[in-house]
């Protein structure tokens, strides 16, 4: 029975421990009567998320009309290597398009 009890306190040691998730330090949300909206937020290890939201009228397949979201923002993280990325985007009803340096680039077309 000790045996088992000791196990059981050498495999709860050697479990691998999660790092506590970033603390955040700053987060501000503004949503507008209309539907339009910003938010924002910053944490301790430098992740930064800024987005706003834009209503807009647009036409669909069948060229009536309805109301989409646009969304415009961007995010910035360091890496694995310590290199600071940001990535800036926008959704519309077109898609969603990012760019940056950790976004793949499609090859030119000829």
């Amino acid at each position: 029975m000790i045996v088992f009890a000791l196990a059981l306190v050498a495999l709860a040691a050697a479990a691998p421990v999660e790092p506590e998730p970033p603390k955040i330090v700053r987060s501000e949300f503004n949503q507008e009567p209309d539907g339009a909206y910003n938010f924002g937020f910053e944490t301790e290890n430098g992740i930064n998320r800024q987005e706003n939201g834009q209503l807009k009228e647009a036409l669909d397949e069948e060229n009536k009309p309805h109301t989409v979201v646009v969304v415009r923002g961007s995010y910035t993280y360091t890496d694995k290597d310590g290199k600071v990325e940001t990535v800036n985007y926008f959704a519309d009803e077109t898609g969603y398009h990012a760019e940056g340096d950790s976004i793949p680039k499609a090859p030119a077309r000829r």
